[in-house]
């Protein structure tokens, strides 16, 4: 059983203001690697201290961060931006 991408309001305006390329880099990624693979965490790491269960997932310069939901497997992106900015 696949796993479902869905976003919060907040990373789908994040998602719009990164430029077109990194844009269709951060959905194949997404529709690719997490929702076609069979565990999300192979290819995140978890955040720690204020941030604990929480996943992020590299794409070049911008930052995924995500919560899973093991039990109706799904990824919810809470945000996404630049490396510098993401964590703030």
């Amino acid at each position: 059983m696949a796993w479902t991408v869905s976003f919060e309001p907040r990373a789908l305006g994040e998602l719009k203001k990164v430029d077109r390329p990194a844009q269709r880099r951060v959905a194949r990624f997404l529709q690719e690697r997490i929702a076609g693979n069979h565990d999300p965490r192979d290819f995140g790491k978890p955040l720690t201290s204020d941030k604990v269960g929480l996943w992020r997932y590299r794409i070049g310069q911008y930052r995924i961060v995500c919560r899973i939901d093991n039990e109706r497997r799904a990824v919810l992106v809470l945000r996404i931006a630049h490396r510098k900015d993401v964590y703030r």
